[in-house]
């Protein structure tokens, strides 16, 4: 992966994956969104029943809201159909159904993938990471509020609700006329949308249902997000270091899963496959990478493994790897011992024994 020729080639290894096949995105329709429907219909049902039915009902109705994202996202990517208007037209659907706004989602998202792993590019559809020097660098208050959103309770609890319920409803600074409008068609429609819902069931089992459901698949979609970048020997460089190809095959992760949760997933556990070539179907991923040998070089993760994430809070330059805050705290105490001990050892004799005693 260091010779230019090397990463020319890997791009050219995977172009013959980049083809829509109408079919497969049919029938990856047909099974997702007939089923997200059906559960749906049955998890309301299941409320007359008990609510210890409902929930785990929300919970599986969840796993089909972010298989509907997947075909969500490879709309914003222009994979799922030839059509740039079908594409379009599917992606506001499922945008709607998943609470996202399609363009603004497809332009941030675009741009993730022009700069991830890039350290002068961060702020913009990825999640916050602080280098061990900037969190040095930064003030009380600064320090307390990334300690925060780094807190896997908050971040994993908070996050979803913030994001999907407040973030995606206001636009991006800078966001061009196409954008804003359709941001705003969203949230109308939205409006309409669930005003007929809670007409149609009332507005106490609407909550009952809608709030795991919605709850549940944003957990999951900020974990799988956050999981695929955020592993300990991870790829981050400044812009003039920074290659597109290493930040795709050594920057993303293999996210190795139960075939059940790789079908429910959409295969965007391979997504250093996904990051090398974003026009790759969710259905071709695996094929793609288990036809690419230099692929199966990437760093895999499994869901016991994954868990391990969790503890990685900063980024470390000098290390080129993620490093928690107790690591951080623990160098600072022994660079200051030494530093003590370099100290006293610069003393004239007689100094060093007037400090023994």
């Amino acid at each position: 992966m260091n010779s230019t020729e090397s990463i020319k080639e890997l791009k050219k290894t995977v172009k013959p994956f980049e083809q829509t096949n109408l079919r497969s995105s049919l029938i990856q329709m047909a099974n997702t969104l007939l089923p997200l429907i059906l559960l749906w219909y049955v998890t309301y049902l299941s409320l007359s029943v008990s609510y210890f039915l409902t929930l785990p009902l929300a919970l599986v109705t969840a796993g089909f809201v972010i298989r509907t994202f997947i075909i969500f996202h490879d709309c914003c990517h222009g994979s799922f159909f030839r059509s740039k208007r079908a594409n379009d037209i599917i992606g506001t659907i499922t945008g709607l159904l998943t609470l996202v706004p399609y363009e603004q989602w497809k332009n941030a998202h675009n741009i993730h993938h022009a700069t991830s792993s890039n350290l002068d590019k961060r702020g913009i559809g990825d999640l916050w990471i602080m280098t061990t020097a900037e969190y040095r660098a930064a003030s009380f208050w600064n320090k307390v509020f990334y300690r925060l959103y780094r807190f896997p309770l908050f971040m994993f609890t908070v996050g979803p609700i913030f994001v999907f319920l407040f973030q995606y409803r206001f636009n991006r600074k800078g966001a061009k006329r196409k954008e804003r409008m359709h941001t705003y068609l969203t949230n109308v429609l939205l409006v309409v949308l669930y005003g007929l819902l809670i007409w149609a069931v009332g507005w106490q089992s609407f909550v009952l249902v809608q709030g795991p459901v919605f709850f549940f698949s944003g957990l999951l979609g900020i974990w799988l997000f956050y999981v695929q970048h955020q592993f300990e020997e991870s790829y981050f460089e400044k812009d003039d270091e920074w290659s597109y190809v290493k930040a795709a095959v050594e920057g993303s992760s293999f996210y190795k899963l139960p075939k059940v949760l790789q079908w429910m997933t959409g295969n965007i556990g391979y997504h250093h496959v996904h990051h090398l070539s974003p026009r790759v179907p969710n259905y071709y991923l695996e094929q793609a990478h288990n036809e690419t040998p230099p692929l199966h070089k990437a760093t895999t993760i499994t869901l016991w493994t994954s868990l391990k994430s969790l503890r990685f809070h900063l980024w470390d330059e000098d290390l080129k790897n993620f490093v928690t805050f107790g690591s951080l705290k623990h160098k600072a105490r022994a660079a200051e011992s030494m530093t003590g001990k370099l100290a006293l050892g610069s003393k004239p004799i007689s100094e060093k024994r007037a400090a023994r005693t």
